[in-house]
């Protein structure tokens, strides 16, 4: 058996691809970050009166986990977060195997924590022949159309 030739870099997804795909997301966890955080107290408010503080801390909590608690679970689950859906891609390891729990869990933080080196990191992909980005190396993994 030969072995499989390398991936063309077009089988990669690049800069922009990415930042759609990532624009949307945000997009996503903005709209339901303030429904998870502001909509329980505001329920309680309009039913029973003045929410108590710890549902408006626990919704807090819930709406500050939420885009944690959704990278990881989309890239382990799938390998596909909502916008990487819409633009055609998903994250795997560089082997093509899908990412652990614990892998997706500290790309999700580093990404999160660490947002605006995140971004700058993906001039890696301008560069790289699988256009990976800095966390990409990081994690070993590779985002792949298809």
């Amino acid at each position: 058996m030969t072995p499989a030739a390398p991936a063309a870099h077009r089988d990669y997804a690049g800069l922009v691809t990415r930042l759609v795909g990532l624009g949307v997301d945000v997009g996503l966890l903005t709209v339901a970050g303030l429904a998870v955080g502001g909509l329980p107290g505001l329920a309680w408010q309009q039913v029973l009166g003045e929410p108590p503080g710890w549902l408006t801390g626990a919704a807090g909590i819930v709406a500050t986990l939420l885009p944690w608690l959704y990278f990881t679970a989309a890239w382990m689950l799938t390998g596909r977060t909502a916008g990487a859906m819409l633009v055609g891609v998903r994250t795997v390891r560089t082997d093509g195997r899908a990412l652990s729990v614990w892998r997706s869990a500290a790309r999700a933080l580093v990404g999160l924590v660490f947002a605006p080196v995140w971004l700058v990191g993906l001039v890696g992909t301008l560069t790289d022949a699988r256009r990976r980005a800095w966390h990409d190396r990081l994690f070993g993994t590779v985002v792949r159309r298809g």
